[in-house]
């Protein structure tokens, strides 16, 4: 058997770690992932070759001694946060790849209003936004919006510590039905000179197109449609399914272009809020990190992960095999407190906009266990660890809750 460089991953805390430990372990990578906590789920993995504790301190004093001793060729990273710190690094440390976007280029995608700037002159459809300014005329660029609305920061790791240290609670999302809401939120954020942005709400389905760009071109593509989000009215993906390629050519197209325009090297997904009545595509953001519904697109087929790894650590370059198209996959915790949500607090769903099926939703719960189709972003019976490992600590916090 042919013997690879190991991986080094960062982040097993949640499934999306846990898809990129095995996807590489799948194509015979050595995996050493680097976890926060010594119980983190993809630790569990049969592929994850060894699980180390995260030493404490930036990467930067800790990583290049680890890529020595395991001899990694190359790391890779899930969260926001650890992109950022390993994007400040070299590209190689020795003869170790670090995978993640140049500084230049994740700034882009992270500052949302920079994103749909860039999108909007390579002919994307961006809802209208604003982003408030310190001495801005508050009064009239509320009188011009177009309500209703949606607040979200558009740089969260950058406000985070100024909300928190003025004791003020980061929301991710605000659904805003008047001006009077809308002035109410703005003096809200006054005394912190800092607002988020504000943005057209728009409807439809979520729409996410995944592509791994190199030198200008994508050599891998995958998209699928948001079915169901935790929490209901917007968020992580809790159901998700595969849509065919022959679906949308033309978005994925301008999507293609959007990431050429964006200098874009690697995996990004671009979302979009998908009208089926007219046929509009509102771009939501490019998610330049791996995304929640990664499981999706590693049972498809579609490996952006080893995408990543065989094309910058053993240099093909041939184009990888066309994903299949018709499985969808469920988050079950996340997917389960959703439809409690529906059953018994409707009334904490933020969204005034959502759609409330919770009979349909319950029918469809029950049903999704006997699709064929139908795969999950935990369990997979070749690799039932992490799933038994996950159980256990719903227990314990379960048990935990019940002592109080």
């Amino acid at each position: 058997m042919t013997s690879f460089p190991g991986a080094i991953v960062l982040g097993l805390e949640n499934a999306i770690g846990l898809t990129v430990v095995r996807e590489l372990g799948e194509h015979g990578v050595p995996v050493h992932g680097v976890a926060r906590e010594a119980h983190s789920v993809g630790a569990a993995s049969r592929y994850c070759t060894q699980s180390l504790l995260r030493p404490p301190g930036p990467a930067a004093l800790w990583l290049p001694e680890m890529i020595a001793r395991t001899g990694a060729g190359a790391v890779l990273a899930v969260s926001e946060s650890d992109l950022l710190e390993l994007a400040d690094l070299p590209t190689t440390i020795g003869d170790c790849h670090i995978l993640v976007p140049r500084p230049d280029r994740l700034a882009k995608v992270i500052d949302k209003f920079c994103t749909l700037d860039i999108a909007e002159k390579a002919g994307l459809r961006v809802p209208q936004t604003w982003q408030p300014q310190p001495g801005e005329d508050f009064a009239a660029r509320v009188a011009a919006m177009r309500y209703p609305l949606v607040a979200k920061w558009a740089n969260p790791p950058a406000v985070l510590p100024i909300l928190e240290h003025a004791g003020l609670e980061w929301l991710k999302t605000e659904y805003i039905r008047t001006s009077q809401a809308l002035t109410a939120l703005l003096d809200r954020y006054a005394p912190v000179g800092r607002w988020p942005l504000i943005q057209q709400y728009c409807g439809g389905v979520g729409l996410g197109q995944m592509l791994y760009m190199e030198e200008g071109r994508a050599t891998l593509r995958f998209q699928h449609r948001r079915l169901h989000e935790w929490p209901p009215e917007g968020g992580v993906s809790t159901l998700c399914r595969a849509e065919p390629a022959e679906r949308h050519g033309e978005q994925m197209a301008l999507s293609e272009q959007l990431l050429r325009a964006l200098d874009w090297d690697g995996q990004a997904m671009v979302e979009y809020r998908y009208e089926l009545d007219s046929g509009r595509y509102w771009l939501m953001e490019v998610n330049g990190r791996f995304w929640g519904s990664l499981p999706l697109a590693r049972h498809c087929g579609a490996h952006f992960a080893w995408e990543a790894y065989r094309r910058t650590v053993l240099g093909q370059r041939d184009l990888a095999p066309l994903p299949r198209d018709d499985l969808r996959a469920r988050y079950m915790v996340p997917e389960t407190k959703r439809l409690m949500r529906l059953w018994i607090t409707p009334g904490r769903i933020g969204d005034p906009f959502f759609k409330r099926r919770p009979i349909r939703d319950l029918i469809d719960y029950v049903l999704g266990f006997f699709d064929p189709a139908t795969r999950y972003y935990v369990l997979t019976l070749s690799d039932l660890r992490p799933w038994v490992r996950d159980m256990t600590q719903m227990l314990r916090k379960a048990v935990r809750r019940e002592k109080r």
